[in-house]
């Protein structure tokens, strides 16, 4: 049988962090209205607590756009999820993107102060902490809350599974399952995705989500080795626009899904015959 797999467009967001480039609030809304024609279930509107103009923009889409889910992004501070609730406020559906680093990079690197912990096990442990109590946090704006678990492709996958174990108990609906820095290849992020499914206890409880990123020129192959192993949310931008090498093509995901269906047993809901008016618009 065919699996719906949800499209969440992260061009406002993720997209925007590629070298030079600015959109305004109003060229964002331009681009979040054709996103809703081509059909996305999602769109990342922005960061709200990253500057006034991205917080405008957000709350601008969210007020404006019909159709898909409008979502900001947070880090697990309150003060981000608290903004991100304001920016959001006045739309029914929407969604709150938040997480955290779990890998031990990632936690020894921007958690060094020994205010986390003197240990990596202390600072993992604070670091799991956070995590919930942001997913809580943003659990009193809306009851749909997407947890990123930032650099995951890198993380010790232990903890990891313990992570999303938590903060799916913490009321998670989707949790992203991002590969931050590019580095995974399709076989090792495939596996990474089915052993998820496997070793965390709630999971099916969310939906898991793809997040990848270009560094290796694999972001397409290991988004679909994700939906082949379990994943039903792909995450990615127009064009493949994104910081360093990109995200993924969002085009090139749903055409591999759409042209392949008998492999994938999956679909989405995009309208393709938008993609070229899209692709346009972003570009110019």
């Amino acid at each position: 049988m065919s699996e719906k797999i949800f499209v969440f467009d992260t061009t406002l967001r993720d997209g925007e962090q590629a070298a030079g480039t600015r959109l305004e609030p109003k060229e964002k809304l331009k681009i979040a209205t054709q996103l809703a024609r081509l059909g996305v279930d999602v769109i990342e509107a922005g960061f709200p607590c990253s500057s006034p103009k991205d917080f405008e923009a957000v709350k601008l889409i969210a007020e404006e756009v019909q159709g898909p889910i409008i979502c900001g992004l947070t880090r697990a501070i309150k003060a981000d999820i608290d903004t991100c609730g304001k920016a959001l406020a006045k739309n029914s559906n929407s969604r709150i993107h938040t997480g955290i680093g779990v890998s031990n990079i990632h936690i020894a690197g921007k958690f060094r102060d020994d205010k986390y912990g003197k240990t990596l096990g202390e600072k993992q442990a604070k670091t799991l902490e956070m995590a919930v109590e942001a997913v809580k946090c943003a659990k009193g704006y809306t009851n749909d809350v997407e947890f990123y678990a930032e650099d995951a492709g890198r993380a010790d996958r232990d903890y990891l599974f313990e992570v999303l174990h938590a903060v799916i108990e913490a009321g998670a609906t989707v949790v992203n399952i991002p590969d931050t820095t590019g580095y995974t290849i399709p076989e090792q992020f495939g596996s990474l995705i089915r052993d998820v499914r496997s070793h965390v206890p709630n999971i099916k409880d969310a939906i898991i989500s793809v997040h990848c990123h270009d560094d290796l020129g694999m972001a397409v192959a290991n988004t679909l080795a994700g939906v082949v192993n379990g994943a039903r949310q792909v995450e990615g931008t127009i064009n493949g626009i994104g910081e360093r090498a990109g995200n993924a093509a969002l085009e090139e995901v749903v055409m591999a899904l759409r042209t392949r269906q008998d492999f994938f047993k999956a679909y989405t809901e995009i309208e393709v015959r938008e993609f070229y008016r899209t692709s346009r618009m972003v570009a110019d």
